[in-house]
């Protein structure tokens, strides 16, 4: 079985994601250390609560609990107005203190769920359980020589979330949709910046198979640190495969934690899990009982900005595909752009310069953008001249993509390249005359007079030609027609 039709015809799949997020806060959870450790260099953006130094006690940053709040208003879930810390107790070389700050029973963020758009069409609705503040390890690097690992502390105890979906997902297509959905949501609500190459958004795949109509579910496994939506996509389609080849031979699948070899498009197994941990979980007692009053709720929800399902609703009446929009959303700065143009311009202009971004622009969600320079008043002018046939909508293009890089105005982009089109009906006639007197010209107007319409596309062409690409087709289309009729 190598292929994943081949898997959903015999079983069903059973996705849930975990989704650790980056708060993009200045500080750290507990400290007052740099919480940007990017560029520098390792163990400097730290303090004596990172490294676990005896003696030194964790003071609780507000603004991440702000961004938590946020984060669960954009996720439709409940904010509770209690939730308490506990230290989750292990030990590894980057968790210095011998435990991890995190929330278990009581979370900052209850229920909540996040609508999905699919590719195809629709919508998945995936329910969350619920999503808490916890403090990051930090990291182990592994020198390609050697036995022996490095450890970096830079970026522990930075403030995340770690959010907990239901197994709502029944296929590696709606998992990449939802995680590209919740990106998006932490984002526009100012929760993260969004880095994924930075890890500001890492996502845990959890997939099991079950037979074709039964409701237990299998054996699942984990497969941790997924840090972009094709991976998270790809990750599920290979495991779903290979849990249906080992189910296939007669064999069990076996629980575990793996990992992701994107280079291989491979998961990989990194340790056995057992069904539960003794963690040792219990109150933190130096840090008191959180209490968010629903007054704070209330002003946060109210200064929340304009989230993706707004701008789906404004563009609901646009005819756009769904790769169009995910491509507008991809930039906060170019989906607020488009809304302003519909706002001022209507709909019609802002199809038309939707697309132009959708075919400019290539970077999905995650990815960096191009910048973007253009102004909502300019594209605004360069649909309208379009609209007037100034432009052809190839010179359109070469413009806007001028507009993105300089912000310049359109019809000075347009005049400087030569790109103004000519619509002098005269100075037009006079071209298509000298083009059908031309006999090279002859054998396209025999055609065209014995019915053989394709072949004044000929002739336009050598329109265009003649006038160094300025003609407007449409008009040279229609002189041409009435002079051989």
């Amino acid at each position: 079985m190598t292929k994943l039709s081949d898997v959903l015809e015999h079983y069903d799949i059973t996705i849930g994601i975990e989704c650790h997020v980056q708060l993009s806060t200045k500080t750290k959870l507990f400290s007052g250390a740099d919480n940007d450790a990017r560029g520098q260099a390792p163990n400097t953006t730290v303090s004596p609560i990172c490294l676990g130094f005896p003696g030194v006690l964790p003071v609780l940053n507000e603004k991440a609990v702000e961004l938590a709040v946020r984060a669960g208003v954009a996720m439709n879930a409940t904010i509770p107005r209690l939730s308490r810390f506990e230290r989750k107790h292990y030990f590894y070389p980057d968790l210095p203190l011998g435990y991890q700050i995190t929330q278990l029973a009581e979370p900052v963020i209850v229920g909540g769920h996040v609508e999905a758009p699919q590719l195809e069409g629709g919508s998945k609705t995936v329910r969350l359980h619920h999503a808490h503040l916890e403090s990051d390890a930090g990291k182990l690097t592994h020198p390609g020589s050697g036995n022996y690992s490095l450890v970096d502390l830079n970026r522990a105890g930075t403030p995340l979330i770690e959010i907990v979906s239901e197994a709502d997902m029944h296929s590696p297509a709606e998992a990449r949709a939802y995680a590209q959905e919740l990106y998006l949501l932490m984002v526009y609500a100012g929760v993260t910046h969004g880095d994924l190459y930075q890890g500001n958004m890492r996502f845990d795949v959890n997939l099991s198979l079950s037979p074709k109509g039964n409701k237990t579910l299998g054996t699942r496994t984990e497969t941790k640190n997924l840090n972009s939506f094709r991976s998270v996509e790809r990750a599920a389609e290979y495991e779903a495969i290979r849990q249906a080849e080992v189910l296939d031979k007669g064999d069990l699948v076996v629980q575990e934690t793996r990992g992701w070899n994107d280079a291989k498009q491979k998961t990989f197994s990194q340790r056995s899990k057992e069904d539960a941990h003794d963690y040792r979980y219990f109150p933190d007692a130096d840090i008191p009982p959180v209490i968010v009053e629903p007054e704070e709720v209330e002003k946060i929800t109210a200064d929340m900005p304009m989230l993706p399902p707004a701008y789906r609703e404004a563009w609901s009446g646009l005819g756009l595909d769904e790769s169009v929009i995910i491509a507008l959303l991809a930039s906060k700065a170019n989906a607020n752009t488009v809304f302003q143009v519909q706002q001022e311009a209507g709909d019609a202009v802002a199809k038309r310069v939707a697309h132009w971004f959708a075919s400019a622009v290539s970077a999905e969600p995650g990815e960096e953008a191009t910048a973007m320079k253009a102004s909502a008043e300019g594209l605004i002018e360069l649909a309208q001249m379009v609209e007037a046939s100034e432009l052809s909508s190839t010179s359109a293009k070469e413009v806007f993509n001028d507009m993105l890089r300089t912000g310049q105005n359109p019809r000075a982009i347009a005049t400087e390249k030569n790109l103004l089109q000519v619509s002098d009906q005269g100075a037009i006639e006079a071209i298509v005359d000298e083009v059908l007197a031309d006999p090279a010209s002859q054998k396209a107007v025999e055609d065209i007079r014995s019915g053989n319409d394709k072949a004044i596309g000929f002739l336009v062409g050598q329109v265009m030609k003649k006038s160094r690409g300025q003609a407007n087709p449409a008009m040279a289309t229609e002189l041409i027609r009435k002079k051989l009729s």
